[in-house]
């Protein structure tokens, strides 16, 4: 069976790494022009067509997949003239891998419809080394008939793939798991910095808190950095956290809710940001802490 052709935007980290992992498939990509050209140009390279437009990539696509930061970035690769939306063909998908908040999805879903084709929200976890090898988890919703069409390329994507229902439940799934995520992590990064304001080894923290019920993964990244140095094993930067925190206070506040727990973890990552540590991994938040409270 012919594989459909691919059209890719947002070819950062992420992006790069999935877009490599179809080529290695087989399948044909293409791929929006952009100024920043070394990602681009690696993928042409390997054999990807590149357009000057997002309406020229979806013209010449059957499914297009966008992999954002923001939700204003992709309303603004989907809308206008030179949109996505505008360069649809009648029957193809459009997929956005970002974690975006769930109105957008839903009212880009409804426009796409009316050009024609099927929307879906597919967040991802993991990280770009694992995307190289296809193990991708894939939080996918949207219509079921147009999730069975795309779910061979999602295989090839993802070692887990899920249908999680109606569109804008796989992003609100996500902003759920990061809220969760980046509330532990500036928790643990708290533990480690009072710990070195009470004179309590890090270390010796760590140990009878891991030995209970409250070890987990994220303890562990920040761990990895706390006590280890090495702030990689979270590769997420603070602007990010406080990013998906922030879409998920605005998500609570769409559905009527004023979000209680959120307002910890994102006064600290708001406050780190201001403090020159934007580009900082998560778990370095523990240094942030820890320049706080010496004085």
């Amino acid at each position: 069976m012919t594989k459909p052709t691919i059209g890719f935007i947002g070819l950062g980290l992420m992006g790069t790494a999935m877009v490599e992992r179809l080529q290695s498939q087989g399948y044909d990509l293409v791929v929006v022009a952009n100024r920043s050209r070394t990602n681009v140009d690696a993928a042409v390279a390997r054999g990807a067509t590149e357009y000057a437009s997002a309406r020229e990539v979806a013209a010449n696509s059957n499914i297009i997949m966008l992999c954002m930061d923001t939700s204003d970035s992709v309303e603004a690769r989907m809308r206008g003239a030179d949109g996505v939306i505008a360069g649809l063909t009648e029957g193809a998908t459009v997929i956005d891998f970002g974690t975006s908040l769930p109105g957008s999805t839903r009212a880009l879903g409804d426009e796409v419809a009316g050009a024609g084709g099927a929307y879906l929200d597919a967040p991802l976890g993991r990280t770009p080394s694992h995307a190289k090898d296809g193990l991708l988890n894939i939080m996918c919703s949207g219509d079921d008939a147009a999730f069975a069409r795309v779910k061979p390329v999602l295989d090839d994507l993802g070692e887990n793939v899920f249908h999680l229902g109606a569109l804008g439940t796989g992003h609100t799934i996500k902003l759920l798991n990061n809220f969760f995520a980046m509330t532990t992590a500036n928790a643990m990064s708290e533990v480690f910095a009072m710990a070195d304001v009470m004179g309590v080894d890090r270390q010796k923290a760590y140990d009878v808190m891991a030995a209970g019920p409250l070890r987990s993964g994220m303890m562990d990244f920040v761990k990895a950095y706390a006590i280890d140095g090495d702030p990689m094993h979270l590769a997420f930067a603070v602007k990010n956290g406080a990013k998906d925190v922030g879409y998920y206070v605005q998500m609570a506040k769409d559905a009527g809710v004023d979000s209680i727990m959120s307002k910890c973890a994102l006064t600290g990552l708001k406050a780190a940001m201001e403090d020159g540590r934007s580009d900082d991994m998560v778990p370095q938040m523990v240094d942030f802490y820890a320049s706080r409270y010496k004085g």
